[in-house]
């Protein structure tokens, strides 16, 4: 769904719409959208702005990622309240470097005629991502040498455990009995 600055400048628009697994490109393989994801509010142009637009309602979607830990694949569902800020991307060069403020830095920026709902959505829900993706708390990871899930079975590989704070000086003894 295209919100268009013509169509708000008239009146708000309202929606509640589903989007289909496969529907919003979330990049990579790391975020595939399990179901539907489901959203519904409204959009607005605010009165006494050069185009600046507000996009508020709920959103409901079950996504797969895979734990940080063990690469295996998860389920995490998203839902929640959303309330958003476009401005009209500036036009022209801009300095090497702007300084903005707390404020502007919640703020989005669109180009032309208007901004696509599933654009709108599919920042929201990448930017709603924890940092760190884990299966459950005591996930044991994967083995550093062979690969092997150590949630699911233990391998041979042995863990050579080295202490690096010493590590200059075994250099030096090592340079002082071939330098003698």
């Amino acid at each position: 769904m295209f919100l268009s600055v013509n169509e708000l400048e008239l009146r708000k628009i309202h929606f509640d719409l589903d989007f289909g697994s496969g529907e919003i490109d979330f990049g990579e393989d790391a975020v595939k959208q399990n179901g539907i994801l489901h959203a519904e509010g409204s959009a607005e142009l605010l009165n006494n702005t050069l185009g600046e637009l507000r996009v508020r309602g709920q959103m409901n979607v079950n996504l797969e990622l895979h734990c940080d830990r063990c690469l295996e694949p998860l389920n995490y569902e998203l839902a929640g309240p959303f309330d958003l800020f476009y401005r009209p991307a500036p036009k022209g060069p801009l300095p090497h470097e702007v300084a903005i403020d707390d404020g502007e830095s919640q703020i989005g920026f669109y180009e032309g005629a208007g901004i696509e709902l599933s654009e709108i959505l599919r920042e929201h829900i990448l930017l709603s991502l924890p940092m760190h993706q884990i299966c459950r708390e005591d996930c044991a990871g994967i083995c550093a040498k062979c690969g092997q899930n150590k949630n699911t079975g233990n391998c041979d590989c042995t863990e050579e455990h080295v202490d690096d704070r010493w590590a200059a000086l075994r250099d030096l003894r090592g340079t002082l009995k071939t330098g003698s």
